[in-house]
């Protein structure tokens, strides 16, 4: 009787999916609300930790938020240290040769920000002898070496607040990156002096979304995370959770 009933939960563990001790979310860590963010008490909140755990939830595991510095978020994913990157990383085919992608969560496109009494079009030509600031091992990194380091400097930083610092202080001229995370920016009172100038598309620079990284062949856990976004996509939460954040469509077409 005893080796029917391991015989039978061994079966059951093969149709269903072995469940996990627990599952390290890689997120940075620096703060970025709306997607990421602490309060005074360290309790974290945002876009990305309630669809996060919402997510975990779905899945049926137990998950452990991992704060990363941003350069070293892959390689720690690689190492073994995080189980999954879920941090806003763009599904795109330069990172999909070292690890493996879920299905997008959400899609917004990139902006190029500055003053607004600067005549600019995020153009190269009107970026020329400008500098650009940009969080480093992002999309829109990527995206400034590729449009403006020829005919500008482009100066990389480890956090999306740092460049947001030096542009107020005037040590950059234009900045790169998420256009949403940037509406919270310049609703600040050193935020509206600054306007988006312009949304550049590249799909070959900056994806079709963002999805949650997992180990390359990590065939289980990434079906779980798929599985996961499906139902929380269906049954409603999804939208629940994005509607406290947003006033509109996050998650793309």
């Amino acid at each position: 009787m005893k080796k029917l009933l391991t015989t039978l939960a061994a079966a059951t563990m093969l149709m269903t999916g072995a469940a996990f001790a627990e599952i390290k979310l890689g997120l940075d860590v620096a703060p970025y609300p709306p997607f990421a963010d602490q309060d005074a008490s360290g309790k974290r909140m945002g876009f990305e930790i309630e669809l996060g755990e919402a997510i975990c939830k779905a899945m049926n595991e137990t998950c452990v938020w991992t704060p990363i510095a941003w350069d070293g978020i892959i390689p720690a994913l690689q190492s073994n240290k995080i189980d999954a990157i879920f941090a806003s990383m763009s599904i795109t085919p330069k990172r999909m040769e070292v690890i493996d992608f879920s299905n997008k969560y959400y899609n917004t496109p990139a902006a190029v920000v500055a003053a607004k009494d600067m005549d600019i079009d995020g153009s190269a030509e009107s970026l020329k002898g400008k500098i650009v600031g940009v969080q480093v091992s992002t999309t829109h990194a990527d995206y400034a070496n590729k449009v403006f380091s020829e005919s500008s400097e482009v100066k990389t930083y480890s956090a999306f607040d740092e460049h947001n610092n030096d542009l107020i202080a005037g040590r950059v001229d234009a900045v790169v990156g998420d256009s949403l995370a940037f509406s919270e920016f310049l609703k600040t009172e050193a935020g509206m002096k600054f306007e988006i100038k312009a949304t550049p598309t590249d799909e070959a620079v900056f994806g079709k979304g963002v999805g949650v990284g997992v180990r390359k062949g990590d065939a289980e856990l990434l079906k779980k995370f798929n599985d996961a976004i499906a139902k929380v996509r269906a049954d409603g939460t999804y939208d629940e959770i994005a509607k406290k954040y947003f006033e509109f469509n996050i998650y793309g077409q």
